[in-house]
């Protein structure tokens, strides 16, 4: 039986200021440091296939795990593509556009507006941008999301700012709604906020403004950051930026995530609950063309970078075997486990069992810093005892998700929170003579103040992460210079498989 236990946001800072880690009591974790071979691997950068120096995420933190392999970044891809120009002849991306101006419908862009590069690129916008220029586009809407949280919380504005200034460079566009990601970008099924965004998009409902900055500033003034600013309609005299039947809908974020449950509404998956109908019969009808692919239930929309299959992925290596998988997180962190470890795939392999807890309904996590791991735990703890699986892949949500409210407080009663769990399920491991892997996917909680500024720093970190070999073979050490992709070559050497040729991770062993 093997453990590979997932510390979501969990680096390794030696600095203690704004280090909720540090600060915390978390004697399981530092027994498990203490007691077995241990060394830290990196999880950013040009290591998991983004930009030198690019923070990691959990998305690609998972893709790394899951395949074994250096996994090259949708980011990555799009960037070359507006390098070499390929990016203004992509099917789905031009054609979608002449389409809408030869027949007079409206294109709207939709995604999150910072420089975060996380979820998107203000790089990707502008290209997108461009390409509408050179359209000849009459009708250019943006509705835009902002960050807060791989950004400073207030640092909105500027990005907005930012924009107009490139609407003014290609003198086309103009931003139709605003709103903080709360609202826009949700992923835990709080249809109330999707349907929030949904009705300033489709039926300008919401805060009215004219001016877009002075909407972000006025939120400043209320004590509402980026994250969480309400809906807001921009006017601009008779005309209106409304999402209407045949127009164009094109997002621009490449992770998929956090996009998906707009796009269910907007394609009828998902029925309006909170806010009536008001599309008529038939319901809306937009074209739809996403950056990258977003949902296998999505039926309608173009994709203009699909995925690039990947074979040979852990998950894939053992069903082969017959051997018998679990995947178990709460709701934030399931699809990673899922989806994104097995390479961008929705559906299990032969073997694999999920378990989804559901995240606690609190507005933010700092209200709740334990978030669901105790369930998560007692489901994981049965399934060890249980000895039916081969694997366990594990997720504790914690550091990440309460680590991006930068209350610093809370950020350490999540740090212990998960330490309790980590005792719990680890002495189950060993009471049942099982290894295990304790390692995070990339960092977040270790920094939570920004030591330049003094102010409160929210997003990820680029520290290198733990890699605990609990329980391996006698006498192997790990070896240093590791990465997340060399994971689950040192799972299939513990397991004694062959590494595939695709693998090109290798073993920690030594």
């Amino acid at each position: 039986m093997f453990l590979l236990c997932i510390l979501d946001g969990f680096g390794l800072r030696g600095v203690k200021e704004g280090n909720a880690i540090l600060a915390a009591r978390n004697p399981n974790i530092m027994s498990l440091f203490k007691s077995w071979p241990n060394r830290a691997i990196e999880g950013s950068g040009l290591a998991v296939g983004l930009p030198r120096g690019q923070m990691g995420n959990s998305e690609v933190g998972h893709l790394n795990f899951g395949a074994g392999r250096v996994v090259y970044q949708e980011i990555t891809r799009i960037d070359e593509a507006i390098r070499d120009g390929s990016f203004f002849r992509n099917p789905a991306l031009a054609g979608s556009m002449k389409k809408a101006v030869d027949s007079g419908a409206a294109i709207h862009l939709f995604g999150l507006v910072s420089d975060g590069c996380v979820h998107s690129s203000l790089e990707h916008l502008e290209a997108l941008i461009r390409m509408a220029a050179e359209h000849k586009a009459e009708k250019l809407f943006l509705h835009a999301f902002l960050d807060g949280r791989d950004t400073p919380p207030n640092s909105g504005a500027g990005y907005v700012e930012q924009v107009q200034r490139m609407f003014g460079k290609y003198r086309i566009g103009r931003i139709a709604t605003l709103m903080g990601r709360y609202w826009g970008m949700d992923r835990d099924k709080r249809w109330e906020r999707s349907e929030r965004a949904y009705a300033a998009i489709v039926y300008g409902r919401g805060k009215h403004g004219e001016d877009p900055v002075e909407a972000v500033r006025q939120s400043y003034t209320a004590g509402v950051t980026d994250e969480f600013v309400e809906p807001v309609v921009l006017n601009d005299g008779d005309r209106d930026g409304k999402l209407r039947s045949k127009d164009l809908a094109l997002f621009f974020n490449f992770r998929a995530d956090r996009v998906r449950q707009l796009n269910h509404l907007f394609e009828g998956i998902q029925p309006l609950t909170t806010i009536a109908d008001e599309n008529g019969p038939g319901g809306l009808k937009v074209n739809l063309v996403n950056m990258t692919h977003y949902d296998d239930r999505l039926k309608t929309p173009q994709v203009a970078f699909p995925p690039m299959p990947m074979n040979n992925l852990l998950g894939g290596i053992l069903a082969e075997r017959g051997l018998k998988q679990l995947r178990i997180a709460e709701t934030e962190k399931y699809p990673h486990v899922t989806y994104f470890f097995n390479g961008g795939q929705e559906t299990p392999f032969p073997g694999e069992d999920r378990i989804m807890i559901p995240s606690p309904k609190v507005a933010t996590y700092d209200l709740q810093p334990e978030m669901s791991a105790p369930e998560v735990t007692e489901k994981v703890v049965a399934a060890i005892d249980s000895k039916r699986y081969d694997l366990i892949v594990l997720n504790f949500a914690n550091c990440d998700m309460v680590g991006h409210t930068c209350i610093f407080a809370a950020a350490v009663k999540a740090v212990e929170t998960v330490d309790g769990c980590v005792g719990r399920v680890f002495e189950a491991l060993l009471r049942n003579g099982g290894t295990g892997i304790l390692t995070a996917d990339h960092g977040n909680v270790d920094m939570m103040v920004d030591p330049q500024t003094g102010e409160p720093f929210t997003a990820h970190t680029t520290s290198p992460v733990p890699c605990v070999l609990v329980n391996g073979p006698k006498m192997r050490d790990l070896r240093a210079g590791g990465k997340l992709a060399d994971v689950a070559p040192t799972i299939l050497d513990i397991l004694k498989i062959e590494k595939p040729v695709e693998m090109t991770g290798v073993s920690l062993l030594v």
